[in-house]
Parts: structure tokens; C-alpha cells; sequence
């Protein structure tokens, strides 16, 4: 709005000023041939009441007195040429019939002679002045050309070049009016549509799939808003059926895959079982002399596949588990280096910058993060590597308790790294990979974070940052 009242100012202020100047156009125009008409008038009254001959050459007699008197009366400006262009007469007191006049151009004569009302309007501009000079032929009553009337008309655009600044101005001002309504308009306007747009896109910002999201209850007067606040509200409804629907798929497919890992470790320990049953059952002779013995090897043999097949449920029986934080008020520094008390590598090292760290948290559960973290910082040196080591560092991060380990083991390859915290995902020899898994679920129950840095070849750092729970 505002951009247009500005177009519209500047429009009509050129409008108006090409205006002015064709209405001063205008006047002067009309004005030079009103006074040429009535010096034309006079002039044929003289001629008509001379006793004079009426001739070119008597031309100069017949006003030597009256054309002062004429410049007088019309207050102008007379010059009276011959045919031949030469000056006679002149109102002007420093002029006489005098032969060192400049006459009238050849091509001024040409066009007076050539056009049907026998005049011409000569236009030229001297010291930033417009002047016009109009040349009409005298004519006697049997209209015989006598001689050729000059009238000089100097442009005075005083008059209108003030009308025109006195308008410039007051349109000026009336616009200054008009753009400070606008401003304050566009203002309130503005204030009241991003009121609307603001709680708009406060509810998209906060808009997630793992939430429940609030709909919007406003009623705006801009029916533009009113479509996007319901366009956003049936997102929302959209949205939550999606979230519905992904649940149940992420919950069937970590099903599925729990029961494809379970098939797969079970059945591990199953196969050497059968194995040993058909061994049994072919080798069996109750008269052998070392058929004790025998028995006995044979049930060892079942009973470590058992104790096998019992450790894999009860892993991930842990790992479906979410752990139920006890909270109870303990000093963090003295539970971690209690828990690495159980190592007994000497090159593990422990280190913190504080004495004591209080906070509610669980202990159980606390123990069980640095007990994962040290035994795979120490799984991740090799047997035969010379100069092993095993850093625990705490220490307190504004409301967070920062605890890091740090091994100069064999690291991660890059090809690993984005499968590290996968439930079934282990990249050494043993076990089912679940640790990690189950630590980072610890961890993200306590709105906690676990990162880690590595360069294969050359150790790990592992970063966790649990909230401190003030008593």
C-alpha cells in the first residue's frame, strides 16, 4: 500500500508539472496573438487615416510618431521591417531607422511569405529565458504587402513556477499525511496478522511425530489464516494417525527382529546338544566299564549348553526390560570408582576432578554403564599389544556429570561406526552385541546423551552426559 501511495505521488506530481508547463505554453501563446491582433488593429487604423502615400518606403514616415505612442498604449515592444527584412522603424529609443540594424533572417522572411496566414512565431532561448519573436506582414485595404510587424514577448514563468512549487508543496504535504496513515495501519495490520502467523509457527516448530500435538484454537478475521490454522489442524489429525500406524510397525518389526536373533543364539547352543544325544545313543553300552565317567562328560556337556541357552534369555530378557530408575541420593565419584574396583588390570586409571558429585540417580544402573564401558575399552586391546591403557575420567558440566573412557585399542572402523549402538551388532568374536544397546536405553531414560570418538587403530573415546538430579 505504502509503495503504491508513493507511485501514485510521484505519477501525479509529473502529471502536474507537464500540466503547468502546457497551461504556460498556452497563455504565452494566446497571449502574443492577442497583443499582435490588437497592435494589427492599430496599426491598420494609422494606415487607414494617413495622408501618406501607402507604400514600403512611407512606412517609416507614417510611424515616425505614432509607434511609441503604440508601444505605449499596448505596452510592447514594435518593430517595423520592410520587405526586403531591413528595420524602419523600432520603439525603441536607441533605435532609429538605422542601416546597421540586423535585419530579419532570409529563412524567417521565407517562412512569412510561404505560410497561409502570412506569419511566423520565431522560439529561442537566451540567458535561460524563452523568448518568442512574432513576424506578421502589413498589408493595406487592398491587402498589397507593405512591410513585416515584429513583436518581441520575453516569457515570465514566475507566476506559474510559483503556483506550481505552492502545489508541489501542498501535495507534498498531503502525501507525508497519507504515508504516516499508512505506516500506522500497516503497523496494526501487520501486528494483528503475525499475532495469528506467530502462534502458527509456534505450533508447527513444536510439531513432532513422537508427541501428541496440540491443535490450534484461534479464529482469525483473514480467511487466508482461518484455511492455514485449519490446514494445520488436520495435519495434526493426519499426523497422529501416522504416528499410530509407525509405532505398530516399529513394534512388530523390533519383534521380528528379536525373534530372529533369538532363533539365531538359541539355536547355536541346540546344535551340539543333538550332536551329543546321537553321540550318546550310538556309543552307549551299560556294560562299558567307564560308562560313569562317560555319563558324566555327557551331562557337563548338556548342562554348558544349557547354562549357554540360559544366558542368552536372560540378555535379552535385560535388554527388553526398560530398567526402572530406584533414585537415591549417592556421591557419583565414590559409585564409579567403586565399580572399577571389580578390574584388576593395572593399566586402568581412574581420574576426577572432584572428590565428591552428589545427585539422585539409580546405583544399579549407574554401575552397570561404567562396568559396560570399562570391559569393552579393555575387550578393544589386543592380547599381544604392548602398551595397553584405560582411562575413566568424571567430572561435573553445569547440571550434567560428564563421564569419559578412553583406550588405546583397535578402534572402530568407519564401516561400523554408524552400527555401533544396533541391538545384535558386536564387532568382536563373542557375545551378542546387546550391551551397548542396553546402556544407551539406560541412558535415554535418564534424558542423558552417550557419544564416542575413535580412530581405527589407535583407541576410543566414549562420552556419556547424564543429567544431575538435584536433591
Amino acid at each position: 500500500m505504502i509503495v503504491l501511495i508513493l507511485i501514485a505521488s510521484v505519477l501525479l506530481a509529473s502529471i502536474s508539472i507537464i500540466q503547468f508547463k502546457n497551461e504556460a505554453k498556452e497563455y504565452h501563446q494566446e497571449r502574443l496573438e492577442r497583443n499582435e491582433n490588437s497592435v494589427k488593429e492599430h496599426i491598420n487604423y494609422v494606415l487607414s487615416t494617413t495622408t501618406y502615400p501607402l507604400n514600403s518606403a512611407n512606412l517609416s514616415l507614417i510611424f515616425k510618431d505614432k509607434i511609441h505612442e503604440l508601444a505605449h498604449i499596448h505596452n510592447a515592444e514594435i518593430n517595423i521591417y520592410g520587405l526586403d527584412g531591413k528595420l524602419l522603424k523600432s520603439s525603441k529609443e536607441s533605435f532609429s531607422v538605422d542601416i546597421v540594424a540586423p535585419p530579419i533572417p532570409k529563412y524567417i522572411l521565407k517562412l512569412v511569405r510561404s505560410s497561409i496566414e502570412k506569419r511566423y512565431v520565431d522560439i529561442k532561448t537566451i540567458d535561460g529565458k524563452k523568448n518568442r519573436s512574432a513576424f506578421s506582414q502589413i498589408k493595406d485595404h487592398k491587402f498589397k504587402p507593405l512591410g513585416i510587424l515584429n513583436l518581441p514577448y520575453v516569457e515570465d514563468d514566475g507566476y506559474y513556477e510559483n503556483e506550481l512549487k505552492s502545489f508541489l508543496i501542498r501535495l507534498g504535504q498531503v502525501y507525508a499525511f497519507m504515508l504516516i496513515i499508512a505506516f500506522a495501519v500497516a503497523y496494526f495490520l501487520s501486528s494483528y496478522i503475525t499475532k495469528s502467523l506467530k502462534t502458527i509457527s509456534d505450533k508447527l516448530s513444536g510439531t513432532s511425530l513422537n508427541q501428541k500435538n496440540e491443535k490450534i484454537v484461534l479464529e482469525a478475521n483473514s480467511k487466508e489464516i482461518n484455511l492455514l490454522i485449519n490446514a494445520y489442524n488436520g495435519m495434526v489429525d493426519k499426523l497422529e494417525k501416522s504416528a499410530i500406524k509407525l509405532a505398530q510397525s516399529e513394534r512388530e518389526e523390533a519383534w521380528r527382529e528379536m525373534a530372529k536373533q533369538v532363533a539365531h543364539e538359541i539355536k547355536n547352543p541346540l546344535t551340539p546338544m543333538r550332536l551329543t544325544v546321537q553321540s550318546f545313543q550310538r556309543k552307549f553300552d551299560p556294560n562299558d566299564a567307564n560308562v560313569k565317567q562317560k555319563m558324566n562328560d555327557y551331562s557337563e556337556t548338556l548342562i554348558q549348553q544349557i547354562d549357554t541357552m540360559s544366558a542368552v534369555a536372560s540378555a535379552f530378557s535385560n535388554f527388553a526390560s526398560m530398567p526402572a530408575q530406584q533414585n537415591e541420593t549417592l556421591n557419583v565419584v565414590a559409585v564409579v570408582e567403586l565399580a572399577m574396583d571389580i578390574f584388576n588390570e593395572d593399566y586402568i586409571e581412574f581420574q576426577s576432578d572432584s572428590p565428591e558429585i552428589i545427585s539422585k540417580i539409580d546405583r544399579t544402573q549407574l554401575i552397570r554403564i561404567i562396568t559396560n564401558l570399562a570391559k569393552n575399552a579393555i575387550q578393544s586391546i589386543p592380547e599381544q599389544q604392548e602398551k595397553k591403557s584405560v582411562v575413566l575420567r568424571i567430572h561435573k558440566a553445569a547440571n550434567n556429570v560428564l563421564i569419559t573412557v578412553t583406550d588405546n585399542g583397535i578402534g572402530i572402523q568407519l564401516k561400523d561406526i554408524d552400527r555401533i549402538f544396533e541391538p545384535k551388532f558386536t564387532t568382536k568374536s563373542s557375545g551378542m552385541g546387546l550391551g551397548l544397546g542396553i546402556i544407551k536405553n539406560i541412558i535415554e531414560n535418564y534424558k542423558g546423551t552417550i557419544t564416542f570418538e575413535t580412530e581405527y587403530g589407535k583407541g576410543t573415546t566414549f562420552t556419556v552426559s547424564l543429567p544431575i538430579i538435584n536433591t
